[in-house]
């Protein structure tokens, strides 16, 4: 205790003695100049009563030496609060914890004391990624620039957010001031800038005027449309496209000639423009009312030229424009190939004339695939020869008729089937050839040839449409028994095996001779399982001339048409008791036991 006594003691001597109050007597620490001065040395502020006790004691020197050492503390405060309103000001990160001490506090002083900093300075900012300080500094430097530019030295606030910035940069660029800009120059007294706006403003009206002559506007206009004007003359003067909205006002304003006199300019720039897409710089006629420029323009809308547009290029000796008009040509046809549509002859004679057949092959090659589908021919490995089934689609394509012998050998060469949808488009052309004929000649053997083909192209309703005649005015009896047989078998198509029997047993009246109402007897009755019976008539069939072998493609036909299982297993099971031999093909249809 006496230790710690003896050093608050000789604490208090030290603190009399750096704060000038040695003359005070009392020197015990419970004196309240000990608290004083302690607190005073630890930086802490006194209280109002602790300043009046002072003056009581009249310690004037050592109140002179408290109020000076609070006043550094009170400046370090400020210090700090005048650093923080400056990285504020200039844009510092809040995640750039910078001190006092560092290189930051005097580059932003400076820079609000004089406006500007070094390069030295601006590299040190731009180091420590204060990008957004170094943009306010060269925003400064622009505005100091532009102030010795138009006159405005004296004007004390280089802030970029100085209406004066803003000012000096649309006279910069000399655009319009409004009234409160202009009025604002005067205000700051800074005449000789507002002379500059005023020089300006009479060259701005000297270039109206000018553009109005030149763009032909004899009209007069409120203030806010002569601004508008104003735009759209200068935008057209610095051959720049109008947009929509800009012709409309145009218009709205009844500017006619000026519309014309802009249009003019764009029918320019676009020639040029086709000019050198289309390699035709060479050519010098720049006139819109030039043939030249027709053809371009039709060449950029269309992809295709004609040949009296193609000569002219060739007198021009633009041979770099045609090679450019064939090479879009061709690629449009292409893309049209791609796109599934069908060239046209005229096409196809264009792409030959030019050396083009890669794409009439392709062309080909495409349609070919499209007639295949529509056609149903299965071709998985594209394997089928491209001719003559492509000729012959095509063919079909175009309703025209097909030699019969060539469907007979592609049939008997499996490239498609009888009743494939090839064979049938083909019958069913046969059909409508023989029943114009009929209709054209009167010639009725057509009858019975076309009701065939209507059968073979599965409209067996046309068959009996066609051969629903009045037989008594037909005198040939072959010919009564050929169309009697042909209806029979339409009935027959159609189930109706009553009708068919009767038309059967018709024809034989009519031409016993004929083995092809007996080959019908038989089929009927072997379709209506009755095949003894069946095998009777076929039988009479044969020993008037019919073939086996086409005795039994019909018994085929037969078991292929046979939709009952049942039935048609009764009908292959009898074939092999007859003759296992000769009926060998019928095990095929034989029901296999799952």
């Amino acid at each position: 205790m006496e230790k710690e006594s003896e050093n608050r003691l000789k604490h208090f001597a030290v603190l009399k003695s750096k704060y000038q109050a040695t003359n005070y007597q009392d020197s015990s620490p419970e004196s309240l100049l000990y608290l004083i001065l302690r607190k005073v040395d630890l930086g802490i502020e006194l209280t109002e009563l602790e300043f009046d006790w002072l003056r009581k004691q009249e310690l004037c020197e050592t109140l002179e030496i408290i109020w000076l050492e609070q006043r550094r503390t009170e400046e370090a405060k400020r210090l700090e609060a005048d650093f923080s309103y400056l990285k504020t000001k200039y844009k510092v990160p809040k995640h750039c914890d910078l001190s006092l001490t560092s290189f930051l506090y005097p580059i932003l002083w400076k820079l609000k004391a004089e406006n500007q900093l070094s390069d030295s300075e601006i590299k040190l900012l731009k180091d420590n990624n204060l990008d957004k300080t170094v943009d306010i500094v060269e925003e400064i430097k622009r505005f100091n620039t532009l102030k010795a530019k138009y006159q405005a030295t004296k004007h004390q606030d280089s802030s970029p957010n100085s209406p004066l910035y803003q000012i000096l940069k649309k006279l910069e660029i000399k655009e319009r001031l409004s009234d409160e800009e202009a009025n604002w120059l005067l205000n700051q007294e800074l005449l000789e800038t507002w002379e500059i706006f005023l020089q300006q403003e009479a060259a701005r009206e000297a270039e109206f005027a000018n553009l109005k002559t030149k763009y032909q506007v004899n009209k007069q206009l409120d203030s806010v449309a002569e601004l508008r004007l104003y735009s759209i003359l200068q935008k057209l003067d610095a051959d720049k496209k109008l947009i929509v909205s800009e012709i409309y006002w145009l218009e709205q304003h009844e500017l006619r000639e000026t519309i014309v006199i802009a249009n003019e300019i764009e029918q320019k720039r676009e020639f040029a423009a086709f000019k050198a897409k289309y390699k035709a710089t060479q050519d010098e006629d720049s006139s819109i009312s030039s043939h030249l420029y027709k053809v371009l323009k039709r060449l950029d809308l269309e992809n295709y030229l004609s040949q009296q547009d193609i000569n002219f290029l060739k007198k021009r000796k633009l041979s770099e424009t045609i090679a450019i008009a064939n090479e879009k040509y061709a690629y449009n046809l292409r893309f049209k190939v791609e796109s599934g549509e069908l060239l046209s002859e005229a096409e196809i004679d264009w792409l030959k004339q030019n050396q083009r057949e890669d794409i009439i092959t392709f062309a080909k090659q495409k349609h070919f695939a499209t007639l295949k589908r529509k056609y149903a021919l299965v071709d998985p490995g594209n394997q089928l020869p491209l001719e003559p089934l492509y000729t012959i689609m095509l063919k079909l394509e175009k309703k025209e008729r097909l030699d019969p012998l060539l469907v007979v050998q592609l049939i008997e060469k499996k490239l498609f089937s009888s009743d494939g949808k090839i064979a049938i488009a083909h019958y069913k052309l046969e059909a409508d050839f023989y029943e114009q004929e009929f209709q054209r000649t009167g010639h009725k053997w057509h009858i019975p040839t076309a009701s065939s083909y209507f059968r073979k192209a599965d409209e067996p309703e046309r068959s009996l449409q066609l051969t629903n005649l009045d037989l008594t005015s037909i005198h040939e009896s072959n010919l009564k028994s050929a169309i009697l047989v042909t209806r029979g078998a339409a009935f027959r198509d159609i189930v109706d095996l009553v009708n068919a029997e009767k038309c059967a047993k018709k024809a034989i009246e009519y031409h016993p001779q004929s083995y092809q109402p007996y080959t019908l007897l038989g089929a009927i009755y072997y379709d209506k399982g009755e095949y003894s019976t069946g095998d009777y008539w076929f039988a009479e069939a044969i020993k008037r001339g019919a073939k086996t072998e086409d005795i039994d493609d019909e018994i085929k036909r037969v078991l292929r048409s046979t939709k009952d299982e049942n039935k048609r297993q009764d009908a292959v099971n009898y074939l092999l008791n007859k003759d296992s031999q000769r009926y060998t093909w019928a095990k095929s249809y034989l029901k296999k036991p799952k």
